[in-house]
Parts: C-alpha cells; structure tokens; sequence
C-alpha cells in the first residue's frame, strides 16, 4: 500500500490543478465515416529512425562529411562534440 505524501504545493498552485481538473473534457476528434482504426504500432513505424552520422558545424549548419548523406529539410540533430 502506498503511504499518502505530505501536500507540499503552494497555494496559488493547488488553485491552478483544481482550476485545470474541473474544466471538462475535450470531445473525441471528428473522423471519416469510412475510416478504420490503425494499431499504434503502426503509426509509431512511420516514423524514421534515428542515424548516427558524423559531422562538423561550421557557423551553427551541420554538415555532415560524408557527402553522401542528405538530410531531409529541417531535419533534427544531436550534436556530439569531442574535445
């Protein structure tokens, strides 16, 4: 069983939650008739998956040094630095 915590939020933040859990729900989203339901899986397929390139940035642009590599437009990187 887990043992109840002390309420440690200030007040004007425990009026925030109550004021957020009394608004009511949002409606489920308007579909097609004709559409049908898709697992999560493959929604979460779709998506690319993360590729280990290495590169340089030269004034904040990433470029990659095999020239091979194309990004796709505002594409998402980490940049990894070593000293």
């Amino acid at each position: 069983m887990i043992a109840p915590h002390l309420d440690d939020r200030s007040a004007e933040q425990r009026m925030r939650d109550e004021a957020l859990a009394a608004e009511p729900l949002l409606a489920p989203p308007e579909l097609p008739p004709n559409s049908q339901p898709v697992p999560v899986e493959v929604h979460l397929a779709r998506r690319r998956k993360p590729v280990a390139v290495a590169g340089i940035v030269e004034n904040g642009v990433v470029r990659p040094l095999d020239a091979s590599v194309k990004l796709p437009e505002h594409a998402r990187v980490i940049i990894v630095t070593s000293e």
